[in-house]
């Protein structure tokens, strides 16, 4: 079975950014459930469609297959929910890659930067413009930021 380890954070500032290259990201959910996600993502020229798990903390199965782009544009109409419009960035820190995304449209504000893990208590660099740890709550969720968007919950009550 395949897992994914995956901490997650806010990002302070993206002066780290400039002069970075970023790949564009579109992507929708087939399915959302709080047991399994059905995920359609189209990055450039190349397309997946990904099953993830319920997250166990910082854990989840996750099962990805490569699909032809044009696929994936006829599964991206049928997604249900929003769609997820967002660039992506990767920058290597230590042993490890840190990726960034900057959300675009519904999510227009929101930062957030990844890191995969080989074992949920590996060590890794924290890089200075890393901002709060938000692994494991569920509103930063690509899934869930597709059905309420980080526009609606951000500014608070």
């Amino acid at each position: 079975m395949g897992v994914e380890i995956e901490r997650k954070f806010l990002v302070r500032t993206t002066a780290m950014l400039e002069n970075q290259p970023g790949l564009a990201l579109h992507q929708g959910y087939l399915s959302h459930t709080p047991e399994t996600t059905v995920r359609v993502r189209i990055q450039g020229e190349q397309a997946w469609l990904t099953v993830k798990g319920r997250n166990d903390g910082a854990r989840r199965a996750e099962f990805e297959y490569a699909v032809p782009v044009a696929d994936a544009r006829d599964m991206l109409a049928l997604c249900p929910a929003g769609r997820i419009e967002k660039t992506r960035y990767r920058l290597p820190a230590g042993e490890h890659v840190w990726e960034v995304d900057v959300f675009h449209g519904d999510n227009e504000g929101l930062i957030v930067a990844e890191i995969e893990l080989r074992h949920e208590d590996d060590a890794f660099e924290r890089p200075p413009w890393l901002g709060q740890e938000v692994t494991g709550d569920p509103r930063y969720y690509n899934s869930q930021l597709s059905q309420t968007p980080y526009r609606d919950w951000a500014a608070g009550p």
